[in-house]
């Protein structure tokens, strides 16, 4: 058990330390994204992928993933990923997850939502990501 639960900004640097380990290719269309750190997902969070409890939820993407964008659309909001600190030291505290390696993980899923991918792709981006 951790002395000290990681604050916000430490989340931050852990978040965007993860996203400066992806491949250049997908780092580059990661661009703009903005990366928000909460206590907890809103009610139309929760809503918006069907969770009522709070702490179920640890990270949320917002956004048009790329492969439904179209260069007819206008200008849309940046990609959001958020992070629901809360959940994530519960999640840390209930399974011995490390942080470094928790936030690596629900950053590179939130992530692979922007650009699509299947949970097998998502898990393939975290290898690369990790090794």
């Amino acid at each position: 058990m951790m002395a000290k639960a990681p604050s916000p900004l430490e989340f931050e640097q852990a978040a965007k330390a993860a996203l400066a380990r992806m491949p250049d290719e997908f780092r580059e269309q990661m661009t703009g994204t903005v990366l928000k750190i909460e206590e907890f997902a809103r009610d139309e969070q929760l809503a918006s992928v069907g969770l009522a409890n709070r702490w179920q939820l640890t990270g949320l993407y917002e956004g048009t993933p790329l492969t439904e964008q179209s260069v007819w659309d206008h200008a849309p909001m940046p990609p959001i990923i958020s992070l629901f600190r809360q959940p994530l030291l519960r999640e840390m505290q209930e399974t011995g997850v490390g942080f470094e390696e928790l936030v690596r993980h629900v950053v590179i899923h939130e992530a692979g939502h922007h650009f699509g991918f299947s949970d097998e792709d998502m898990h393939a981006l975290e290898k690369m990501v990790r090794d």
